[in-house]
């Protein structure tokens, strides 16, 4: 009998100490950064509260639905295999919602919530004066300066080139020149959705008359293809070098005894100081407004010019370093923790799933597929001319057509050169910014 209790209780202990290994398997699963138990509590309230109408319709609603599900989506998208190597968050962030909003699966009190801090609340203006201002302000002034000089050429070669091949193959497919130009080869070229595609809905919106919605639903699907294209070809670029090793630097871009000369910026290695980020919220707050007041006198859309004053402010050394600290690391913060709940958004109210359903066809493909391959074709080209390596070349100037900082990633990951983010920063950065202040002149002139 003492054998068959002794038996029995090590039955016991053995199913309980199985229930906490269970427990503690699941406290190590995470969505994000936040365990997944946590998880699930925080999005079962969040949900009933959206279903007997109890969610806030201001900002806290706004912020916990986008954040409930951009932290999951963006989580998902970094981990599903393919999808994860071609902007996966991004696509997912975006496309969800607006397909759950397509079939009507969004209850009322939701959409009321994220309607107004989207809309009513400006969360987006705020979110792209935070990205602009932060990611100018807190370069290396001497990558800013010696960066642009030695990617200079490329750049602008391979924006013509990628200009020439987008519009005459848009032209084969029966596309309007200018509808080729403005809302599918800027958006591939403009440095991303958060610095370039929604400074450029915002001047669009203020020269044509229109809501900004209008034209984010249109140019969003070019940048994400776009992106998806440049990461191949430096999955190419790549498989070239190791077959040709003379055509690479293996990260190395210029051919010299010294290299580039040029490291990562150092800025992220400063302590974080949260006073100094306040301060960074008026400067960025401050720059936007700034746009708004010199519009009504210059005529020149706002966004251009808060995209001119952060660069001149940065170039001229016009405000003190800590202050320059306090907007970058505000713009980690915001385009670390807030991009995907913003996409969420975005996805939400600006991206109707029949209209891109429409806009991207085969022909639409084509297009996009012929401005990333002019684009990349030329820095290979000149590269040989400039005492650059081709291949490391090539794949810096591709990363003007990504997604941003993300899309800047997923490339020099995808070709193994992460060594090339300062000049990969150029291009996305500066390149992105140049091409968000042409067009929008450009705009303007024609409109």
């Amino acid at each position: 009998m003492e054998s068959v209790k002794k038996l029995e209780t090590l039955h016991i202990i053995e199913k309980k100490e199985e229930k906490r290994g269970l427990l503690e398997r699941l406290k190590q699963l995470k969505v994000g950064v936040i365990p997944l138990p946590l998880y699930l509590v925080l999005a079962a309230i969040i949900y009933a509260a959206s279903v007997y109408n109890q969610l806030p319709p201001d900002m806290i609603g706004g912020f916990a639905v986008i954040m409930v599900m951009g932290i999951l989506l963006g989580d998902l998208g970094m981990k599903i295999p393919i999808l994860k190597d071609i902007g996966g968050p991004a696509i997912l962030a975006l496309l969800v919602p607006s397909i759950l909003v397509f079939y009507d699966l969004f209850n009322p009190a939701s959409l009321e919530a994220v309607t107004t801090l989207m809309k009513t609340s400006n969360f987006l203006y705020l979110y792209i004066s935070c990205l602009v201002a932060g990611s100018i302000l807190g370069m290396n002034r001497s990558v800013l300066i010696q960066g642009f000089t030695r990617m200079f050429i490329p750049l602008i070669l391979g924006t013509l080139a990628s200009v020439a091949a987008g519009v005459s193959v848009g032209s084969l497919f029966g596309y309007d020149m200018k509808h080729t130009f403005f809302y599918i080869i800027v958006p591939i070229i403009g440095g991303g959705i958060g610095e370039g595609i929604l400074p450029l809905s915002l001047a669009y919106s203020q020269i044509l008359g229109e809501p900004a919605e209008a034209f984010v639903s249109q140019m969003i699907p070019a940048a994400v293809i776009g992106n998806i294209v440049a990461i191949i070809c430096a999955g190419l670029m790549k498989n070239l070098g190791e077959r040709k090793p003379e055509l690479s630097g293996n990260g190395v871009l210029v051919k010299t005894k010294g290299g580039d000369g040029l490291k990562e910026d150092t800025t992220s290695k400063v302590p974080i100081d949260f006073s100094l980020m306040g301060a960074g919220l008026l400067i960025a707050c401050s720059f936007f407004i700034f746009g708004a007041l010199a519009h009504k006198f210059l005529g020149i859309p706002g966004p251009v010019l808060m995209i001119v004053a952060a660069t001149l402010v940065k170039c001229l050394q016009l405000i003190p370093a800590k202050m320059e600290q306090g907007a970058y690391h505000l713009y980690k913060f915001v385009s670390t923790s807030l991009t995907w709940p913003l996409m969420v958004g975005l996805g939400i109210l600006y991206i109707p799933l029949e209209d891109v359903v429409k806009i991207v066809t085969p022909a639409y493909v084509v297009v996009c597929t012929a401005v990333v391959v002019a684009m990349v074709g030329t820095g290979y080209i000149v590269g040989k001319f400039m005492k650059m390596y081709p291949v490391d070349s090539a794949i810096v100037t591709g990363c003007h057509s990504g997604l941003g900082g993300t899309g800047d990633v997923a490339i020099l990951s995808a070709s193994n050169r992460m060594s090339l983010m300062p000049f990969a920063q150029v291009a996305t950065r500066l390149g992105g910014a140049s091409t968000v202040i042409i067009a929008t002149l450009l705009m303007k002139l024609l409109s």
